[in-house]
């Protein structure tokens, strides 16, 4: 008899333990259908771009339309100011900054290199010798004071370098150069290229006056203004209301002295790279490397120019690569002032008006001066 009081029946008999029913299997589920294949990081972040993108575009065309209506504020400056009235009405969400942030960043850099070709050597060899020390030396002494003034105003290092640029080159195409160079904030790059404007609007009102005042010659004037004031568009706006030869040779030295980019941005890029080195290194001495010092929107910069000394570029496409690059320029400054921090803006003060305004009165003057000097006035 089992011991398994669970297999006994009532008769005291052992009985089989019932088996476990079975277990029905369970119920076939459809296969489902495979999903469709994952986008591409590159096509994901290509479509993050679009919408920003958009906006720039559409913002840096009306700025585009109004600075024809008004070629004396020109599309850069009209796009940066509508970019930071939008801003302030609505900041741009987080669907817009991918594209907003590449328009500020990788668009500026291509107006960059797009600039190159409206400059060449024999440019240079056009203005003349006679007219080299002037430009150098009115860029010298700008530099000098914009590190000068600036520190004794309190200014930080990345504005004070951009007013400095801007002034002493050409205006916002030198700051678009340098902001990406010295990794300035975009509230720096708004601020710089607002004072530059104001005293380009400024030198366009009051040059001719001083020009006719002081009787000096279409030649003299032309490399006055060439020298001494910033955008193209207002260089323009100034020697030409002074005479047509002015207005012609002030293009040929504004041009030249935008050569003066190279230079520049080389040397910016050596302090940066040396400061970046010294501060993680300590007291070590920066060992630099040429290849990582130089940008290379830059590099395409020089090409650009090169190929356009040698010929390459034909004339005929002067004229669209120019307007394309202001576009670009556009472009880029609405983005930069669509991400501009206005808090910022505010707490920044009067203070760069104040170096812009110093710097403006100092170029001037030393244009002046070494005119005098070297027999051209």
């Amino acid at each position: 008899m089992s011991d398994d009081p669970d297999c006994q029946d009532l008769t005291g008999l052992p009985t089989r333990p019932e088996a476990e029913p079975a277990r029905a299997s369970p119920p076939a589920v459809p296969r489902a259908k495979p999903p469709h294949p994952p986008r591409s990081r590159g096509t994901a972040a290509a479509a993050a771009l679009v919408p920003g993108l958009t906006l720039v575009l559409v913002l840096a065309a009306a700025s585009t339309v109004v600075g024809k209506a008004f070629p004396l504020v020109g599309g850069p400056v009209t796009g940066i100011v509508l970019g930071v009235l939008l801003a302030a009405l609505k900041k741009p969400g987080a669907r817009l900054r991918p594209g907003i942030g590449f328009a500020s960043k990788r668009i500026l850099q291509a107006s960059v290199v797009l600039l190159g070709s409206q400059l060449s050597l024999a440019q240079i060899v056009h203005v003349g010798v006679g007219s080299i020390p002037v430009m150098v030396g009115s860029l010298v002494v700008c530099l000098t004071a914009a590190y000068g003034i600036g520190r004794w105003l309190g200014i930080v290092g990345d504005l004070r370098t951009l007013i400095g640029v801007g002034t002493g080159i050409c205006g916002a195409s030198a700051i678009a150069a340098a902001a990406p160079v010295i990794g300035a904030a975009g509230v720096e790059v708004a601020y710089a290229v607002s004072t530059i404007f104001l005293f380009n609007v400024a030198a366009v009102l009051t040059f001719p006056l001083l020009g006719h005042l002081l009787g000096m010659s279409q030649h003299s004037f032309g490399l006055f203004a060439g020298t001494a004031v910033n955008d193209t568009s207002s260089v323009v706006a100034a020697a030409t209301s002074y005479g047509q030869t002015a207005g012609d040779y002030a293009v040929v030295v504004k041009l030249t002295r935008s050569l003066m980019i190279i230079p520049i941005c080389l040397g910016l890029a050596w302090l940066v790279r040396r400061r970046d080195r010294a501060a993680a290194q300590g007291t070590a001495r920066p060992r630099l490397q040429v290849v990582k010092l130089v940008p290379v929107f830059l590099i395409g910069f020089l090409l650009m120019t090169t190929a356009n000394s040698l010929g390459v570029i034909p004339a005929a496409a002067h004229h669209g690569l120019s307007e394309l690059s202001v576009f670009l320029i556009t472009v880029a400054l609405s983005a930069t002032g669509l991400s501009t921090d206005l808090a910022a803006l505010r707490r920044t003060g009067p203070r760069p008006l104040v170096l812009g305004a110093c710097l403006w009165v100092v170029v001037s003057v030393t244009s002046l001066v070494l005119q005098f000097l070297t027999g051209s006035l």
